[in-house]
């Protein structure tokens, strides 16, 4: 009997059993892999119109052909089926879902208040520290362009604490101004209470107050003949009121983003312009993974949608266009932030400039990434060419070793697709248990971890795995291969040419042991050796990690009655081991837990 073959998913069918609740529904392949995650004000009337339209959108039309199972989650209203919506999409990645990929934490500037000295630091992760925080800002450059603008402004300490306690006299920043040397007490505390309440309140945006303030103090040091310090309060106004002039956004809220998208050629960049507090704090661009056939609104929602739920919203999102369900999303992000948010896509003013200036910078940055994306897609081509492959290669590989005379050897591999650097699946490997030096175990030690798993059938296979160096480190590559009984991957070293010189390196084909020599001009070349260069650098700064640890630990962790409290508090209180070498007895046995015995311990270590 020939087998019954599996029988259609019968949307129809499905349709007849759903409520008219809110919620989500989730749409998977006869594998099981889920295909769509969507969300419903009225699950029977919007998953109806997936089966009851005679006509589709040729992308729905394709989803929907590959359905074999639905699933739905009722919720109580519409708001909490597009929270579950956001979190679904963000944690399976459906395939038909726009995706943000955008998984970093912002970064922030932290005010250590509490302190008598406070200090203005760059700051990223968990805000558990006393003081305050402001931003996020859009990106580490956004933060230190604005810490360096602090200093010259008001000239608030940014140095570490264990560096700012053990000063002896001025460092650099004070002898070029950008500091008042409070390590050294050459500025009474009250006087530095003031710079950093400047601080806090052009960091507030209110700069405005700032500037009436020290015109006011100007005014006195003049009455009182101080002309110096007049002086100096004079080019003070005469900056903050430049850069206010530069930055600062009037309005009834000036807390705000501005949102445009732009789609051109199946990718999608959704560009946003930070305001906080008045102030701007720069712009970043988002290329969320894009399915077919979708519009700007759509994306527009999308990345509201996934981005602002879990993050800190302003009061304002200035948007380019009008979106669907822009009012539940206006609602969900009030209620998240506990304060009123405003979506608006009718905008006059300075709220339309920039606007205006959003779009073009979408546009400019989608034509420079369209522009990348196909000369990485020609460079992928050119590849397929030059190795003679039946089709353009998906995944390439590159392994490096990096250590110093045999220390800390640490191998890398690095991932590059059609779209570029894979940087999630970028690996390093510690390499123990070889001779110090011998490359070619280091480097049959990390391709065996590697392709381990691939032999156990976990993870993806490269279609060219690139070597760096020459036929020994070739022969390694194919020795793992063979013993693993990995097959199907073309293995190809790249040797350095001639005198060492960019673009006449060597292409030595495995399985055929020929030499290439594409030239300088070849894009195939200029693909492998920006491979290349990325193993290198991925290996040379895992290296210096571990060395840097290691040489750390040889000494300190060597000292009996040193534990890691111990070494943690010595590391913190002298600035690290440079200060801790430079340390007497008498200066060691004054960190809490160091007696005299175990000081002396510490310094005979440390000075052989």
């Amino acid at each position: 009997m020939q087998p019954t073959p599996p029988q259609a998913f019968d949307g129809k069918a499905f349709v007849s059993t759903l409520t008219t609740s809110p919620g989500v529904y989730r749409y998977f392949d006869a594998e099981g892999e889920l295909l769509y995650v969507g969300k419903a004000g009225n699950l029977k009337k919007r998953v109806g119109s997936y089966f009851l339209k005679p006509r589709m959108e040729p992308r729905i039309a394709s989803m929907v052909s590959q359905i074999d199972r639905a699933e739905i989650t009722i919720t109580r209203t519409e708001g909490e089926a597009l929270l579950l919506e956001s979190q679904l999409i963000k944690s399976l990645k459906p395939r038909y879902n726009i995706l943000l990929r955008d998984d970093k934490s912002y970064p922030y500037i932290y005010l250590s208040s509490k302190e008598d000295y406070p200090r203005l630091a760059f700051h990223r992760g968990a805000k558990n520290l006393p003081g305050r925080y402001f931003g996020p800002y859009p990106s580490a450059f956004a933060v230190r362009e604005s810490l360096n603008l602090m200093q010259k402004l008001f000239k608030v300490r940014q140095c570490e604490d264990s560096y700012f306690r053990n000063r002896s006299r001025p460092c650099l920043q004070h002898q070029i101004g950008r500091c008042t040397a409070p390590c050294v007490q050459l500025i009474a505390v009250d006087d530095y209470r003031s710079d950093v309440r400047h601080a806090e309140m052009f960091l507030e945006g209110r700069s405005s107050a700032v500037i009436d303030e020290l015109v006011a103090s100007m005014e006195q040091a003049s009455k009182s003949l101080e002309f110096e310090r007049a002086a100096s309060m004079r080019d003070q106004v005469a900056a903050l009121r430049g850069l206010q002039a530069q930055h600062h956004v009037h309005g009834a809220s000036a807390d705000m983003d501005v949102i445009a998208c732009r789609i051109e050629a199946g990718m999608a960049c959704v560009s946003v312009l930070f305001f906080r507090n008045g102030i701007s704090l720069g712009t970043r661009d988002f290329f969320p993974r894009l399915p077919l056939d979708a519009e700007p609104g759509d994306v527009i929602a999308q990345f509201i949608a996934q981005y602002y739920l879990d993050r800190p919203v302003p009061r304002e999102l200035i948007l380019c266009e009008t979106i669907p369900d822009q009012a539940i999303l206006a609602e969900v992000l009030t209620q998240q932030s506990g304060r009123t948010v405003e979506l608006k896509a009718s905008v006059r003013g300075e709220r339309a400039r920039f606007l205006q200036m959003a779009e073009r910078n979408a546009q400019a940055s989608l034509t420079a990434r369209l522009a990348s994306r196909q000369t990485l897609g020609a460079r992928f081509d050119d590849l397929q060419r030059l190795l003679e492959l039946d089709e353009s290669p998906r995944r390439l590989e590159c392994f490096d070793i990096s250590h110093t005379m045999g220390e800390a050897t640490v191998a890398s591999c690095v991932v590059f697709g059609p779209e570029g650097p894979e940087k999630s699946h970028y690996r390093r490997f510690n390499i123990a248990g070889i001779t110090p030096g011998d490359d070619y175990a280091a480097m049959h030690q990390a391709l065996t971890r590697r392709f381990r798993k691939v032999a156990e059938g976990v993870g993806a296979s490269p279609d060219i795995l690139l070597i760096d160096g020459g036929s020994g480190q070739v022969a390694q590559a194919l020795d793992v291969l063979k013993e693993l009984g990995v097959t199907g991957i073309r293995v190809v070293g790249v040797a350095k040419g001639p005198g060492r010189r960019a673009g006449e390196e060597t292409l030595i084909l495995a399985d055929s042991g020929r030499e290439l020599h594409p030239g300088p001009a070849s894009p195939a070349l200029h693909l492998v050796a920006a491979v290349r260069d990325e193993a290198h650098r991925f290996a040379i700064s895992g290296h210096r990690k571990r060395r840097e640890k290691a040489r750390e630990r040889s000494v300190l962790e060597d000292v009996p009655g040193i534990g890691a409290r111990r070494r943690t508090a010595l590391l913190k209180a002298f600035g690290g081991l440079g200060g801790v070498e430079a340390a007497g007895v008498e200066e060691l046995t004054k960190i809490k837990g160091i007696d005299r015995g175990l000081a002396e311990r510490i310094y005979a270590a440390l000075h052989g």
